[in-house]
C-alpha cells in the first residue's frame, strides 16, 4: 500500500475514534468504582510491626536521606 493510501486510512480510523462515543453503562460503572473502593478500605490497615519482624527491619537503625543505612 502506498503512503497516501497509508495515511488516508490512518486518518479515517483516527476520526472515527475522535467521534466515536459509545453509550456509557453508569450503573455498571458506579458499582464497579464501589466495590473497588470498599476493597481498597480494609487494605489501609497495614501491620507494620508484622512487616518489619517478617523482613528483619530493626527500628533502631539511623536512615538517612537516600534510603540506606548510616551504620
Amino acid at each position: 500500500m502506498g503512503r497516501g493510501r497509508q495515511k488516508a486510512k490512518a486518518t479515517k480510523v483516527a476520526r472515527k475514534l475522535k467521534y466515536f462515543s459509545p453509550e456509557t453503562d453508569y450503573a455498571a460503572l458506579e458499582r464497579e468504582l464501589t466495590s473497588a473502593s470498599s476493597a481498597t478500605d480494609a487494605d489501609d490497615e497495614i501491620d507494620y510491626e508484622e512487616l518489619a519482624s517478617k523482613y528483619g527491619v530493626d527500628d533502631d537503625e539511623d536512615w538517612d536521606d537516600s534510603g540506606t543505612s548510616s551504620r
